[in-house]
């Protein structure tokens, strides 16, 4: 396997390079370009997990990358040396936070710019490899890795301690969340992992997950911690319809069908739902899953219950996906706020009357959560709000608004090791 550009074999950081590209300039979200991206599989393991991590990295730290570019060029670099400023942040976030050696790091970024751009990233590597510490040292990276709307709709809902919290809970890899199918104790030890109070069993990240004790009887799932407090919020489901919308790739689904339930799970992405049904079949848990559009679809009988985690822009989710930050804009968020109107008006015609409505969305943004129930209310006064008390999310009353609805954000648990943003509402129809 070669370059495009000779007869160099491919590296671990021409891929890196590849796949920072397509998120930046190509607007990609990262484990879409990771999945399309053919010469990803004829790597090692190994190797493959350090192209993940190297770009990862460049786009959690970028805002600090960038400002310590800036410090070591005389000039900004032109636009047509977009390929040569990526290779400048991957060498950048190698050695300033990956610990690799300055030779490795320093040699591979020159090996991989253009004939004409080699002396500069020569020169600004070295010069990182010998001051960038310090110049990390007085930076404030909180700030500079949050794009200013974020920082600035943040600050507003939630205030400027808060932000900063949310901000720096993003600068961490997470740890890996499991869900396991029956009694979470009796795992914990197996696993070599830590029992959260909302019931979630969660380990350091690395290894390999289908390595992990458990994996091959289908005992676990992986799941953030937050996301499997939402389907916790339907009660006891025992024998109940329930609709799981939007539902691949499968986590909830999982845990109604687990909790007993007789579920539908709907998505309208084909091979999302083939990796739920994939999922759901190495758990031995039984749905009925269909490909549908859930605005359009509507069920031969009305549901006792349903759960909607409605598509959003994903910001309660940055540190598992940083690409967010840099993929997701305003205009993004008030486009997502009106097809959520449209699933949420959809997903109550689905219920009986007294039935119950889950609303969630990993957004942390005020548009796609409060203020859609708040609407929805106003048009629709049939429906009531049942609230959220702590003792249903482990005791945890940071979780629970004023309104009684579920809130969780990045810089809660910090002690176990933060846990992503989550909006749930509980309605019921009249």
């Amino acid at each position: 396997m070669t370059t495009d550009v000779g007869a160099r074999p491919v590296s671990a950081r021409d891929i890196a390079l590849d796949l920072l590209g397509g998120v930046l300039r190509r607007q990609r979200p990262l484990d879409d370009a990771i999945a399309g991206h053919a010469a990803l599989a004829g790597l090692a393991a190994r190797d493959r997990g350090f192209v993940r991590l190297m770009v990862a990295t460049t786009l959690r730290r970028l805002g600090q990358i960038d400002e310590a570019i800036r410090v070591c060029l005389e000039r900004p670099l032109p636009d047509r040396a977009a390929t040569a400023q990526d290779g400048l942040r991957i060498g950048a976030a190698q050695l300033l936070f990956l610990g690799t050696p300055a030779h490795a790091a320093v040699d591979s970024a020159v090996a991989m710019a253009e004939a004409h751009y080699k002396p500069l990233l020569n020169a600004v590597l070295r010069r990182l490899a010998r001051e960038g510490a310090a110049i990390v040292a007085g930076q404030d990276a909180a700030r500079l890795n949050t794009p200013d709307w974020l920082w600035q709709s943040w600050s507003r809902a939630y205030g400027e301690t808060a932000c900063r919290g949310i901000a720096e809970a993003h600068l961490v890899e997470p740890p890996i969340d499991l869900t396991v199918k029956g009694e979470p104790d009796a795992w914990r030890e197996t696993l070599g992992a830590t029992l959260l109070p909302t019931g979630t069993l969660r380990r350091p990240a690395g290894g390999l997950i289908a390595d992990l004790p458990g994996f091959d009887q289908g005992a676990w799932w992986i799941q953030g911690a937050a996301a499997a407090i939402p389907a916790r919020l339907l009660g006891d489901i025992r024998g109940c319809y329930v609709i799981d919308a939007c539902a691949a790739p499968g986590g909830k689904t999982a845990q109604l069908a687990a909790a007993g339930a007789k579920v539908v799970a709907i998505d309208r992405a084909a091979p999302r739902v083939r990796r739920l049904a994939e999922n759901l079949a190495r758990l031995g848990l039984a749905a009925d899953v269909q490909v549908a559009d859930i605005a359009a679809w509507r069920p031969l009988r009305l549901a006792d219950a349903i759960l909607l985690d409605a598509p959003c822009t994903a910001t309660g989710a940055i540190r598992r996906h940083p690409d967010v930050a840099r993929l997701k804009t305003p205009l993004d968020v008030a486009r997502l706020a009106a097809m959520q109107d449209r699933l949420l008006t959809a997903a109550i015609e689905m219920v009986r009357s007294g039935g119950t409505i889950v609303y969630c969305t990993c957004s942390l943004q005020p548009e796609e959560g409060p203020e859609r129930i708040r609407a929805l209310l106003d048009r629709m006064p049939s429906l009531s709000r049942i609230a959220i008390t702590p003792e249903e999310v482990g005791g945890l009353a940071e979780f629970v608004t004023a309104d009684g609805d579920l809130r969780t954000l990045p810089c809660h648990l910090s002690d176990l090791g933060g846990i992503d943003g989550f909006y749930a509402a509980r309605l019921r129809r009249g």
